[in-house]
């Protein structure tokens, strides 16, 4: 895709990267750019194109059955 940083898999994600970081600016966190953007969605989509937001896919899921825990058996 062009224009979006090679650890960005789909607009979709480069979407709630910028949502996610807009939320955290209107909480307080300071913008990590310069940019004459006014719009916190904008500066946003500014540092992830810059790649000056950190993030990742977080730890992979584990099943139920992985996790330990044992079908009970009362399931209907």
């Amino acid at each position: 895709m062009e224009g979006i940083p090679e650890k960005i898999d789909s607009r979709f994600r480069l979407v709630l990267l910028a949502a996610h970081r807009a939320e955290r600016m209107m909480r307080g966190a300071l913008p990590k750019v310069e940019t004459h953007e006014t719009k916190l969605s904008r500066v946003a989509l500014e540092e992830i194109l810059q790649e000056k937001v950190e993030w990742d896919y977080g730890p992979a899921p584990v099943a139920e059955d992985e996790a330990g825990e044992e079908p009970t058996g009362d399931e209907a």
